[in-house]
């Protein structure tokens, strides 16, 4: 089960280098730039994987194969709008919709074992999967979506970890 944790580091990488870098006031791009990331590797995935990602489809819905490729055109699409600055938060909802609406194949998968990764463990994957997708939701929204000057604190409660500089 290495893509979650290639996921992860597409993620944190990012935002530690630009914070590294350029102070707190760089948090919210390098946020950006690791969820582009991660969706620019989902997308790849798909043209990669096809076929295990075909077998993650349920049966009921046709043209699996077609459906893979374009999937992974949208993802792709997700990342490139996710870069540019006038697509930012329109790319960023597009990809938490993306992000709801692809769940219910994994969850498939999972109970099937059938297609790629953790997916085969069944649906002891899903104790992995279903806190890593809440975390790219909660990623896209706070880092892209989210309103407002500043990046004050997080959904979770937690400390102020992150404040946009002056």
């Amino acid at each position: 089960m290495t893509t979650p944790l290639i996921i992860l580091c597409l993620l944190f990488i990012p935002l530690l280098v630009a914070r590294a870098i350029g102070g707190t006031g760089k948090t919210r791009l390098g946020g950006t730039i690791g969820i582009a990331l991660a969706f620019a590797f989902f997308g790849v995935g798909h043209f990669f994987e096809t076929k295990a990602m075909t077998r993650m489809i349920p049966p009921f819905i046709p043209f699996a194969t077609p459906l893979v490729l374009a999937t992974g055109l949208l993802e792709l699409g997700v990342a490139a709008g996710l870069i540019n600055p006038a697509n930012r938060r329109l790319a960023g909802l597009l990809g938490i919709g993306v992000l709801v609406a692809f769940f219910p194949v994994n969850v498939y998968a999972a109970f099937n074992h059938t297609g790629m990764g953790g997916h085969v463990q069944g649906p002891i994957y899903l104790l992995i999967r279903a806190p890593l997708q809440s975390l790219l939701i909660w990623w896209a929204w706070f880092f892209v979506v989210h309103p407002g000057d500043a990046v004050q604190s997080n959904s979770l409660g937690m400390m102020q970890i992150f404040r946009k500089g002056h």
